[in-house]
């Protein structure tokens, strides 16, 4: 099984990382459904938005994730630890599957290759941010905090 850090000192930093994250994209979102409103909804034209090409399809799945993001951040439980992990990876696959399709009438989200940089590293660090956010009881911390400052030899 994966040993995941439970109650790691940063982890306030790190909620705070993944709630800037959920804000930009939030953010991103509301801009680009502004500028996209009356189009298509999988429009391929130029609309920009906080530097990433969009459309209006793309613009409303931002404003639900970057939302479920910021409630992920605000959450002092696991529920967070376990949205950063999922949105990591689904940021990172869909930043891989969008750079396949690029140069193609598949692009339905209207991707540049700016939003697939931004894209894989937003997955990055949440998945970064899921991997030492985890939250657990005072008994586990003290074992953790026993075996990352106790060499094994000492105890």
């Amino acid at each position: 099984m994966a040993h995941f850090p439970v109650n790691h000192p940063a982890r306030p930093l790190y909620r705070v990382l993944s709630g800037l994250i959920g804000l930009y994209i939030l953010v991103f979102g509301v801009f680009g459904v502004f500028q996209t409103w009356g189009e298509g909804l999988f429009g391929r034209d130029s609309d920009w938005a906080l530097g990433l090409r969009t459309n209006l399809a793309f613009s409303l799945v931002s404003v639900v994730f970057g939302a479920v993001l910021l409630v992920g951040a605000s959450r002092r439980d696991n529920l967070g630890h376990y949205m950063n992990l999922t949105a990591g990876v689904v940021f990172l696959v869909t930043g891989i599957l969008m750079m396949s399709v690029l140069q193609t009438p598949a692009n339905f989200l209207n991707f540049s290759m700016s939003t697939v940089i931004v894209s894989l590293l937003f997955g990055l660090v949440l998945l970064a941010t899921g991997l030492y956010d985890k939250v657990g009881t005072a008994e586990h911390a003290e074992k953790e905090r026993q075996r990352r400052y106790h060499p094994i030899g000492e105890r």
